[in-house]
């Protein structure tokens, strides 16, 4: 039987996201802007929620655009809270053009938002080996350095909780259980045993 992890549950969206993007490791910053965006989005909610609202918010904010999200005016993030099946949190809504302006100031001293946060990592994801969902953290000592780093440069919604999400959700991190047919070790052993 293919085992999975359980916390997606029977919900398609979060079995779609588990088994598509979830701790794959990503250089877009596009995407991993998104997931930034999201994640941040989520502080107090369920990921359930917001995944349901996500191409809502793809719509309103030109599929995270980073340039496009950095020119946003008040009256366009009225606009956005009141047109779109968005989260209607202002301050939040407020956030992704916040964020937006600092991803451009990052890439401008780094080359890229991907090349500023995989460098926490020495640029390869960690890979976990937990054998219960239980035993995943919340939130790390690398988790909190990264909160702290994007907070002195103006990032909003950037918790030591939010940002190891983001990891897992960009890949930094490996935190499927080691029976899930999606860790990396399993991966890479299906890989060598259909001879790829």
């Amino acid at each position: 039987m293919k085992m999975e992890c359980s916390w997606p549950g029977n919900n398609q969206l979060m079995r779609m996201y588990h088994n598509e993007e979830w701790c794959v490791p990503t250089t877009n910053d596009q995407y991993i802007f998104e997931m930034l965006t999201l994640e941040g989005a989520q502080a107090g909610l369920s990921w359930s929620i917001v995944l349901s609202k996500r191409e809502a918010y793809q719509k309103a904010f030109h599929n995270f655009d980073i340039s496009f999200c950095s020119n946003l005016t008040d009256n366009d993030l009225t606009n956005i809270k009141e047109q779109y099946n968005v989260i209607k949190h202002l301050a939040k809504l407020q956030s992704v053009r916040s964020n937006a302006q600092a991803v451009i100031k990052i890439t401008k001293e780094f080359g890229s938002f991907s090349n500023f946060l995989w460098r926490y990592v020495d640029f390869e994801p960690i890979i976990n080996d937990w054998h219960s969902e239980g035993q995943i953290p919340a939130q790390t000592d690398l988790s909190n350095q990264i909160s702290k780093d994007l907070k002195k440069r103006g990032f909003k919604f950037v918790g030591p909780v939010t940002m190891y999400s983001f990891m897992q959700a960009i890949g930094m991190v490996d935190d499927h259980v080691t029976s899930c047919v999606y860790h990396t070790s399993n991966k890479e052993r299906k890989i060598k045993e259909n001879g790829f």
